[in-house]
């Protein structure tokens, strides 16, 4: 393994396999640095794809559980946390073997170890044996994503109190379980232990529930987990401390409320990966939340020094992270990138019923005076719907009543992450291909989901006349 190169990239998530890959196949001689012995990043091993996986394989469970054709078989059936995670296991493994061979097929070069800027075109890696060596680059990457925010004051040693990373090392089902945090990440969990049957206290520190949401599909959330799942939802609260027992811990809230449970699940922020890299040294401004400032084309302070992915902030997904990978992986390549990314980017939450959106919201609308109109489609009253018995949630369309040109979409219920890319499709076509009209004039097939399209469309139609 030789010692320069032409870019370096640090970290192997999205935002790292994006940059690296589009050099490669640039032609740049390319090496990526990961601290993990086997690549993937925090999304692969710890965030996205053992969450998603652990939700997906409790919603089967749950489901099975609900059927009712199949009620003496489920009435005994039991399931243990090992169990679910030999699942989570078998897909992160693949997940593994299928981003090392991304690198393998493009002379990618894979060094495994903690990197850490010795100057401004060299970084020195730190391997597992505690040797040391040097490699320089005309460019870099940095892709280091993020872990949970840990307070100080919380000791997250004992093992009833975890957090999003090492809830997956749990050893048991437990009976009951406090999230302290409703952002996604607390959201989508509280969601899936309710699926195992596990009481749930969700402690929410807003006034509601994923405030950056629509605000009747927040509301739906809110409704559907409390009256249909049975979470108990604690709205605009903030901790005061936490007190561990020999059976549990105690959640102690400054209105004085006090909620004890088997595990606390800590799910309140996220810390930027990026302390020890050697970067204050450089100039590189770091905000207080570990988070690397950038401008519009994901250059740090020193041009040559990029970074995206989670370690930038703001929007902290997976999706996003790895087209900022490749947009950078094009700058570096290129000098300059003509094709920029678009600013709404899609939102998946993976809850149960899954929630999605892209574009404007009605309070974004109403503030800006925008004169929108709304068009819905319940997905009870779907053929699909009925068929399959989710019948829980919404497509929701915003759009111009003049221009009718679409301007936000939001959906609540089965496969929404799915479902949002038709609308997604459309949504970024220019001039009159971006109207509701496609949806009305569009022959879907029957019965699909995907007909809540033509249906909302002529509901929010049939409002302007």
């Amino acid at each position: 393994m030789k010692n320069t190169y032409d870019v370096i990239v640090i970290g192997s998530g999205p935002g790292g396999e994006g940059a690296s890959i589009k050099m490669a196949k640039a032609g740049k001689s390319v090496a990526l640095v990961e601290r993990h012995f086997e690549v993937g990043g925090g999304c692969t091993h710890w965030g996205t794809i053992p969450s998603k996986t652990l939700i997906h394989v409790i919603q089967q469970f749950a489901d099975l559980r609900r059927n009712t054709l199949f009620d003496r078989v489920t009435r005994t059936l039991k399931l243990t946390y090992a169990e679910l995670m030999e699942s989570v296991e078998d897909v992160v493994d693949k997940q593994v073997r299928d981003r090392q061979g991304f690198y393998d097929r493009n002379d990618v070069d894979v060094i495994q170890g903690t990197a850490r800027f010795v100057d401004a075109n060299t970084i020195s890696v730190l391997e597992e044996d505690g040797t040391e060596r040097n490699y320089t680059a005309d460019a870099f990457v940095i892709a280091t994503g993020s872990h949970p925010y840990h307070p100080e004051d919380v000791d997250f040693n004992n093992p009833f109190v975890v957090d999003s990373d090492t809830i997956l090392q749990m050893k048991e089902i437990p009976d009951t379980i406090t999230i302290y945090g409703a952002g996604v990440i607390g959201s989508e969990y509280a969601s899936a232990f309710r699926g195992l049957a596990v009481k749930v206290n969700l402690v929410n520190t807003r006034a509601r529930m994923l405030e950056f949401l629509d605000d009747e599909i927040s509301d739906a959330l809110s409704y559907h987990m409390r009256d249909e799942e049975g979470v108990l939802i604690r709205q605009n609260e903030e901790y005061e401390r936490v007190e561990v027992l020999e059976d549990g811990v105690i959640l102690h809230l400054k209105t004085g409320k006090k909620i004890k449970s088997d595990i606390l699940l800590w799910a309140n922020g996220r810390t930027g990966n990026s302390s020890n890299m050697g970067l204050e040294d450089l100039g590189i401004e770091i905000d207080h939340r570990g988070n690397i400032r950038t401008n519009e084309h994901y250059q740090t302070a020193l041009p040559h020094i990029y970074a995206v992915g989670d370690i930038v902030g703001f929007p902290s997904l997976s999706s996003a992270a790895y087209d900022q990978g490749r947009y950078v992986g094009t700058h570096i390549a290129e000098g300059t990138c003509e094709t920029h990314l678009v600013q709404d980017f899609p939102t998946g939450i993976y809850t149960t019923p899954e929630i999605s959106s892209v574009g404007k919201t009605e309070r974004e609308l109403t503030e800006a005076k925008v004169p929108y109109e709304v068009g819905r489609s319940f997905f009870r009253n779907l053929a699909r719907g009925q068929i399959t018995g989710k019948t829980a949630g919404m497509l929701k369309l915003l759009f111009h009543r003049e221009t009718l040109e679409v301007l936000g979409i939001h959906c609540f219920g089965q496969n929404a992450s799915e479902i949002l890319h038709i609308g997604q499709a459309v949504m970024y076509q220019p001039g009159e291909l971006n109207t509701i009209k496609y949806f009305i004039n569009t022959t879907f097939n029957y019965p699909t989901m995907a007909e809540a399209y033509r249906v909302a469309a002529l509901n929010g139609y049939n409002r302007l006349f």
